[in-house]
């Protein structure tokens, strides 16, 4: 899921619930379907458009520490006290490795086309390289094969912030750039053990997020930082965070090169990264404020697909970060440059950026580095309502400004939309979480932007909400529910909330 740099950013008796919800899910089908959908169906979209649902691994799948896999560095970190909130784990979740059927049916009543799952790599290998668990792949062979045998694509996610922590111990994990070809075997078994059937895959999940959150700030793991900038025991904010970056771009692209010479002229799949994308506005029209949201552009989307499109950082970090931002070899220039088949952007909200006159610190960090202001409303007007997550506004231009970017500044790529959705508080009772009206609202603005920007020639070709399923949502572990479908964590049974049938109605194929 999701989050931004800023630091991340957050059951009841059933009864006659279940009755009134199957009620109200009847009374929604008989609205005029014009009405519900907002003027958005299926047709309206580009031919072939893919509609899919969205999660990652140690958020739904559960099974952490049996079935051969072995731990994540999450797996370390939450266990940390004080960490997730009211010490949540993903040791359970909401326990997809068996009840998988149950959610791919789901997917396929609900009218969507794909799922995009992420792969845990210890589960695949429990030390990182080595020896392989297959009773971990028999798990991802039975939901690939059960995905195809009702209609839903798989996309393949090999890494969503979940590193072995048998990697950290060995060699600081994704410090050393022993990574890359750790990483580069692993995703070449993945390729080899299910490419026969996978043909979209990913390699990283928000690499950003990985390298800011994890090295800068502190808040995800492995939570490394300057005691400036967070509460960590270990770490250096003006440096690992670029490492980190550096070290995930030429995994990635060794991934790809992998996949590439080896086995996509035979499968006939297409390879991409997925990163994050707030929207940046400038708060004011003086120069001094677009040239901050622009540094803002560049040090959070440019720090990677500039690399992979053009083979370099962003001149703005080469200018700022100077000799702590590691370069490139002209060997590595030939591998990373050109590395996606197709991009997956995650976009979820839009802030106002402000040049805030500031003196450099001398602690210096990443986001020290780019010395901008971060504003949530203009003359006293929200950007746009706020989701529970504080860091998450509901702001759909931001939708469409960010993909018109993407296409002009970067040879309008193939993009996939592959992330987008917004969370509800936890303690709602359960009618109310169902009747989730602010979602559809939320997913019907930002959908007719993706559509305006497909429209204007934005190269976007798939659509993702986050997501499925309430699960495991990082550090605010099980009180915030980003879920089309809500889960009852007491006994994990799941009930679609009113945006799943808004979906199952958007999707229907038209039948003439």
């Amino acid at each position: 899921m999701r989050t931004t740099h800023i630091p991340f950013s957050f059951l009841f008796l059933l009864g006659g619930i279940v009755i009134q919800r199957v009620a109200s899910a009847a009374e929604f089908n008989e609205v005029s379907p014009e009405t519900v959908r907002g003027g958005l169906s299926r047709e309206r979209f580009p031919v072939g458009f893919v509609f899919g649902t969205a999660t990652s691994a140690y958020q739904v799948e559960g099974m952490a520490h049996k079935g051969g896999r072995g731990p994540s560095i999450w797996d370390v970190f939450v266990k940390i006290p004080g960490i997730v909130a009211n010490n949540g784990t993903g040791d359970v979740a909401v326990d997809q490795y068996h009840r998988y059927k149950e959610d791919v049916d789901i997917m396929e009543k609900l009218n969507f086309d794909a799922y995009r799952f992420s792969i845990s790599w210890s589960r695949i290998f429990p030390g990182g390289r080595g020896r392989v668990n297959w009773e971990g792949v028999a798990y991802y062979n039975r939901l690939i094969n059960y995905m195809l045998k009702r209609g839903i694509t798989p996309y393949a996610n090999l890494y969503h912030y979940d590193l072995p922590e048998a990697l950290e111990k060995k060699y600081n994990g994704l410090l050393s750039d022993k990574v890359v070809e750790d990483f580069a075997s692993y995703a070449d078994f993945c390729f080899k053990t299910f490419g026969d059937r996978v043909k979209n895959w990913m390699t990283f999940n928000e690499p950003r997020v990985v390298a800011a959150l994890g090295y800068d700030n502190g808040f995800f793991a492995p939570g490394r930082c300057s005691k400036a900038y967070g509460n960590c025991t270990a770490g250096n904010s003006a440096t690992e965070p670029y490492i980190v970056a550096h070290h995930l771009i030429l995994a990635h692209a060794a991934a790809v090169q992998r996949y590439r010479e080896k086995y996509q002229q035979k499968q006939k799949g297409r390879i991409g990264i997925l990163l994050d994308f707030v929207w940046y506005e400038p708060l004011t029209q003086s120069k001094a404020d677009n040239y901050a949201a622009q540094r803002a552009r560049d040090f959070h989307v440019g720090w990677f697909i500039h690399p992979i499109v053009y083979g370099e950082y962003p001149k703005t970090i080469q200018n700022i970060v100077g000799d702590r931002l590691p370069k490139f070899t002209k060997e590595e220039v030939k591998i990373v440059k050109g590395s996606i088949d197709f991009v997956g952007i995650n976009q979820y909200t839009t802030y106002y950026m402000y040049d805030p006159h500031l003196k450099k610190r001398k602690d210096l960090g990443y986001q020290q580095d780019w010395n901008c202001g971060f504003a949530y409303e203009k003359k006293g007007v929200p950007i746009g309502p706020r989701a529970n997550s504080y860091w998450l506004y509901n702001v759909p231009w931001g939708m469409y400004k960010a993909l018109m970017y993407i296409k002009e500044r970067y040879g309008n790529p193939t993009v996939i939309l592959s992330e987008n959705g917004m969370d509800d508080p936890a303690n709602l009772t359960m009618s109310k979480a169902l009747n989730d009206t602010t979602r559809i609202n939320f997913y019907k603005g930002y959908l007719t932007q993706l559509k305006k920007a497909a429209d204007d020639g934005a190269n976007v070709v798939g659509y993702f909400a986050w997501s499925l399923l309430d699960n495991f949502e990082w550090r605010l572990g099980y009180t915030a529910r980003f879920g089309i479908v809500y889960v009852d964590y007491s006994n994990l049974k799941r009930y679609p909330k009113m945006s799943a049938y808004w979906f199952q109605q958007l999707l229907q194929r038209d039948r003439h």
